[in-house]
């Protein structure tokens, strides 16, 4: 029994030996696909280092080109804000050819004026006469530009513009005065020169007031200005005295501000310190 099953089982071993190798020998009826190949693009070390230098110098000049592109956007908007701040200053109603050129003499005259003088005159001549040249063929577009430089002196420099509107408030009182004292002096020149033609007459008997065409008109008219002299007086003397008051209320106001300025810079360093 045992040798017939040892000879079974190995001719069944025979026989499926016999088939796997007839399958392996015969074609299969359909073809069979291709194989896919796949290539993979393996970069070498000089490559990878070619590309990150690539990488970072198109980096850098994008970065520079839009610093530079800011730079220049920058620059337009300055020239732009120039450009609108000048056609502000300019008044449009005063002629600028003849009368930047005469502003020019004049200020070039101060120079060579002053060339043989001391070194204050030769700093301050050129100046000073640009500046009344200015007020005297610009007026208006001097009065712009004095307009701006005082906001611009109320905006950055405060103290200095305190100071600037008291000079101000006592040069106009002081400016009133000597007109007051100049009409006064010279309507006691009139009196004084009246008064003598009076007495040269009463001596001599010569009608000297008819010969000068000088009459009771004459003492009318200097005592009408007498009175328009003390008028005018005592109208810029209120004038100047309210323009003293303005700007005394001015400088409180200001002071305050910069007081309240102060208690709350103090008050928000004190804060940290606090929470410290």
């Amino acid at each position: 029994m045992l040798r017939l099953l040892s000879q079974r089982r190995a001719a069944a071993l025979a026989s499926a030996a016999v088939l796997a190798h007839e399958s392996r020998d015969k074609l299969p009826i359909y073809p069979a696909p291709a194989p896919e190949v796949l290539l993979l693009d393996a970069p070498s070390g000089l490559e990878t280092q070619i590309g990150a230098a690539r990488t970072a110098a198109t980096a850098t000049y994008r970065d520079a080109r839009a610093q530079v592109q800011a730079v220049v956007s920058r620059w337009i908007g300055v020239e732009h804000a120039v450009e609108a701040r000048i056609k502000s200053l300019v008044d449009p109603t005063e002629p600028l050819t003849p009368g930047v050129l005469y502003v020019g003499v004049a200020t070039l005259s101060g120079s060579i004026l002053a060339r043989t003088r001391a070194l204050p005159a030769r700093l301050l001549l050129p100046p000073v006469l640009l500046v009344l040249s200015a007020r005297h063929f610009l007026p208006k577009t001097a009065a712009n530009v004095a307009a701006y430089l005082g906001s611009l002196e109320d905006t950055y420099l405060p103290a200095l513009a305190e100071k600037h509107d008291i000079a101000n408030a006592h040069s106009a009182m002081t400016w009133e005065r000597l007109k007051e004292a100049g009409a006064e002096g010279r309507v006691r020149f009139e009196r004084g020169v009246l008064g003598a033609v009076e007495r040269l007459e009463a001596a001599t008997g010569l009608k000297l007031k008819d010969a000068l065409g000088k009459s009771a008109a004459v003492e009318t008219q200097v005592r009408e200005a007498a009175g328009v002299v003390r008028q005018s007086g005592e109208t810029a003397a209120a004038a100047v005295a309210e323009k003293v008051e303005a700007v005394r209320e001015a400088i409180e106001e200001k002071v305050h501000d910069v007081r309240a300025a102060a208690e709350e810079r103090e008050k928000a360093d004190e804060l940290p310190k606090r929470l410290v």
